[in-house]
C-alpha cells in the first residue's frame, strides 16, 4: 500500500527510528508520545549495549536484525557524532557444566555472522583479570552507547525532515476508516494513511484501542541494577556476561561498562505492580489486574514459582545480589556495589503461558502493531523500522 502520511504512536527508540526512516522517504509523519520527553521508559532505562547476536536462534528476526543492526547502529553513531565504544565482551562459563551452553552460543554466533571466538580461562583473564571462568566466548563486535542520545537524534533528524513531533499527549481513541486512520490524543487528532503502534509497555492496549485483538499480553517485569562503587570499577574492563540458563527467559546478572565509565551490575527480574513501576511501591491496580486476570501469566508464573521467589528475595538483599555477581567476579563484595536505577521490560506472554522470544509485529489494514520488541530492539531499531516500512508498503 502506497501512503503519503503516517502516525507513529510511541516515542521510544523504535517509534522514532520508524519516524526517521519514513521522513527520509518524504512521508508526512506525526509522532504522538504521552510522556514529556523521548525514551522515557524502556529505551531510557536499558543497559546501553550494542548487541552482536550470539544468543539468538539462527534465522529468527532477532538474529538477522541484530547482526545487521550492530553494523547500522555503529555507522549511525559515527555519522552523527554519538558517543560509542565497540569494546567487545566476554560470555563466561564459570563451571564445567556450562561448557556445552557456551559451545552452543559460539555455534549460533558463527551461524549469525557474529565475530566471536572461544578462548581459554587464561586468555579470558588477559581481557578481564578478575573474572572467574573455566572458558569464555569473546564477542568482538559488542559495543556500548547511550540509546537516549540515539533516540533524541532520530527525533531531531525526523523533525528536520518535516515530521511533526507531539510530546505530553496520550492517545485516547483510534478509528479506522476506509481511507485512513484517525488517532485522537490529548492535544487534538491526526488523520493519516497508516498508523504504526510502537508503544512498548502499552502496545497491546493501543492495539485493542485500534480494534485489534493482539496475540500476546504485555506483563511488566522490573530489572533492578546496582553499580560498582567508583573505586571498584577497575574490577571490570568491558562487559562480562554469564552463560544463560536455557530454562529462564532472562540473561541473568551481568556487568556492563557504560559509556560514562560507570559499571552497572544486574539486573534481577521481578514482577512489577505497574507497567511503568520502577519501585516496589509503584502500584497501578489496573496493571496488576491485567496480569493476574490473564491465563497466560498465571500459567507462566506457576511454572516459575521457585525462580520468581529467588529473584524477589535477591531484590531485597544486597548481600545476595553481590553473591550472584561474585560468581562472575569473585572479588566483588556487598560493600563494593551501590544501588543504581531500574527498568521495566515489556514481556509479551502468549495465552498458553509461553514467553514470546522473537520480535512480534502484527499487521492489519492501515495498521502496524509492534507487540514484542525486547532486546536487541534498540540495537536493531533501524532494521526494525526498515522491515516495518517494507512490509507495510507491500501489504
Amino acid at each position: 500500500m502506497d501512503y503519503s502520511s503516517a502516525t507513529v504512536v510511541g516515542g521510544g527508540i523504535v517509534g522514532l527510528a520508524v519516524a526517521y526512516r519514513l521522513s527520509q522517504r518524504g512521508v508526512a509523519v506525526t509522532v504522538v508520545e504521552k510522556e514529556t520527553r523521548w525514551a522515557a521508559h524502556q529505551t531510557g532505562h536499558n543497559s546501553g549495549v550494542i548487541h552482536a547476536g550470539p544468543y539468538y536462534r539462527p534465522g529468527s528476526l532477532k538474529a538477522t536484525m541484530c547482526t545487521a543492526g550492530n553494523r547500522s547502529m555503529v555507522a549511525f553513531a559515527k555519522e552523527n557524532g554519538i558517543r560509542h565504544d565497540v569494546c567487545g565482551k566476554l560470555i563466561v562459563a564459570t563451571e564445567v557444566g556450562q561448557l556445552p551452553g557456551l559451545r552452543t552460543l559460539y555455534e549460533r554466533g558463527q551461524a549469525n555472522g557474529t565475530p566471536c571466538e572461544l578462548i581459554t580461562a587464561e586468555q579470558a583473564r588477559e581481557v578481564e583479570p578478575y573474572v572467574n571462568a573455566v572458558a569464555a566466548l569473546r564477542v568482538h563486535s559488542t559495543g556500548i552507547i547511550d540509546y537516549s542520545e540515539v533516540t533524541e537524534t532520530y527525533a531531531r533528524l525526523a523533525s528536520e525532515n518535516g515530521a511533526t513531533l507531539v510530546l505530553g499527549s496520550a492517545v485516547r481513541a483510534i478509528h479506522s476508516r476506509p481511507t485512513g486512520v484517525v488517532v485522537e490524543h490529548d492535544a487534538g487528532s491526526v488523520t493519516s494513511d497508516i498508523m504504526i503502534n510502537c508503544a512498548g509497555l502499552q502496545s497491546d492496549r493501543i492495539a485493542r484501542l485500534a480494534g485489534l485483538e493482539p496475540d500476546v499480553r504485555i506483563v511488566p517485569f522490573r530489572g533492578e541494577y546496582y553499580e560498582l562503587a567508583a573505586d571498584k570499577r577497575y574490577l571490570v574492563n568491558k562487559l562480562i556476561y554469564p552463560v544463560p540458563d536455557p530454562d529462564l527467559p532472562f540473561l541473568g546478572v551481568h556487568f556492563t561498562k557504560m559509556i560514562d565509565g560507570s559499571v552497572h551490575a544486574g539486573p534481577n527480574a521481578v514482577f512489577a505492580f505497574a507497567r511503568e513501576g520502577y519501585r516496589w511501591r509503584d502500584i497501578v491496580p489496573r496493571d496488576v489486574w491485567d496480569a493476574l486476570s490473564y491465563p497466560g501469566f498465571l500459567k507462566m508464573a506457576s511454572r516459575n514459582l521457585g525462580n520468581g521467589a529467588r529473584e524477589m528475595v535477591r531484590s531485597a538483599s544486597r548481600t545476595l545480589f553481590a553473591a550472584s555477581l561474585a560468581t562472575l567476579v569473585p572479588s566483588v563484595r556487598r560493600s563494593d556495589i551501590v544501588p543504581s536505577g531500574s527498568g521495566v521490560r515489556a514481556q509479551a506472554i502468549r495465552p498458553d503461558g509461553s514467553l514470546a522470544d522473537d520480535f512480534i509485529i502484527q499487521y492489519a489494514p492501515r495498521q502496524v502493531h509492534v507487540l514484542n520488541a525486547p532486546s536487541p530492539a534498540a540495537t536493531a531499531s533501524l532494521e526494525i523500522a526498515a522491515a516495518i516500512i517494507e512490509q507495510s508498503l507491500a501489504a
